[in-house]
């Protein structure tokens, strides 16, 4: 018995590999041009004509090309970010707010580290800049401010935590001297006086304004500076750990920490810990920044509010003013004490 030729294959409604947008017009009925003006936004037609290209694009699965879209418009929807660490709890939450508000705008972060390291940083915005990225944005880091504002002649840029300018560069901080004061004076205020200090690397500018309003707050009460109660660190729960052990063998008497960031106050009270010293009872102690575990460690840490997510949301959207030719608008809310278990009045 002679067998029976195969039936052909049925056409597909979906198309073999990626939809195209010419397949998508076939199917409503309309030209490709008029797929496309509907897709960005431009076009002024029919109800029936939007239903038809909407049904076209759900039947068929087609997915927009946002990069293919931006470079019809000389962009690559990109912008990079150059953080320094993204495993960091800070910079995580920072890079989720600039994600957020990059995302609602169609617009795909790119983040690289810079390890804290000038060539490293220097590398990272130049792969970026290769992927020809719209803007980028500079989470603190190491580069000199004369060749942030040299790179910005190729790319607009917005800088956190530091202050720098340049024609399509813009740059804004948060108050970290008045929130230093801030922390500082509530421990004077328990009747703390020998106050040490967890003070960030000096190549920061957030860590020299943060040992600033730590100083501001102890000539205001009238209590002398002791340079033993200052210790450097470099802003990681190691290096509270290691804060705990240089105060230790000063052999010097403290009641209370100003740790100029949250990470270092976590190693800072597993050092004490240690140490058999007990936070508050023995020590009290205070960080800053208000990552979300300090609201879980033991105790719980008071620290001072200085809303990450929202500052990386702001980057965010000042890149987007710069992207849009207009002047970027930053309003940061003031620091703000935020006040949990780990601290208490001083035993006189």
């Amino acid at each position: 018995m002679q067998a029976k030729p195969a039936a052909k294959k049925a056409p597909s409604s979906r198309a073999e590999g990626v939809v195209t947008l010419e397949q998508v017009a076939a199917r409503a009925g309309v030209s490709p041009s008029t797929v496309s003006r509907i897709l960005n936004g431009t076009a002024t037609v029919s109800a029936l004509k939007r239903a038809a290209v909407d049904e076209a694009i759900s039947s068929l699965g087609f997915r927009p090309n946002p990069v293919a879209r931006g470079l019809a418009g000389g962009r690559t929807m990109s912008i990079g970010v150059v953080t320094q660490r993204i495993s960091s709890p800070f910079y995580g939450e920072a890079l989720s707010g600039i994600e957020v508000e990059l995302e609602a705008a169609g617009y795909v972060p790119l983040f690289v580290s810079g390890n804290w390291n000038e060539a490293d940083e220097r590398k990272a915005i130049e792969t970026l800049l290769s992927r020809r990225v719209d803007g980028v944005i500079v989470l603190a880091g190491r580069l000199d401010n004369q060749e942030l504002e040299a790179l910005s002649d190729s790319v607009p840029m917005v800088v956190v935590g530091r202050q720098v300018t340049g024609e399509r560069l813009f740059s804004f901080s948060f108050d970290n001297r008045a929130g230093a004061r801030l922390a500082t004076e509530h421990l004077i205020s328990l009747g703390h006086r020998r106050i040490a200090l967890l003070l960030g690397d000096q190549v920061h500018d957030d860590a020299i304004d943060r040992q600033n309003g730590y100083l501001d707050a102890l000539a205001a009460a009238g209590i002398p500076v002791e340079p033993e109660l200052i210790v450097q660190s470099d802003y990681t729960e190691a290096g509270g750990m290691l804060s705990i052990s240089r105060l230790m063998e000063r052999d010097v008497a403290f009641s209370a920490i100003f740790s100029s960031n949250d990470q270092m106050a976590y190693g800072a009270i597993l050092g004490l810990a240690r140490r058999n010293l007990r936070v508050p009872d023995d020590v009290s102690i205070v960080g800053f920044d208000d990552l979300i575990m300090s609201r879980y460690t033991m105790p719980p840490l008071s620290t001072v509010r200085h809303s990450v997510y929202e500052t990386g949301a702001q980057a965010a959207g000042a890149m987007l003013s710069l992207l849009r030719g207009e002047a970027p608008a930053v309003r940061l809310a003031a620091p703000e004490l935020v006040l949990r278990e780990s601290v208490r009045r001083a035993i006189r």
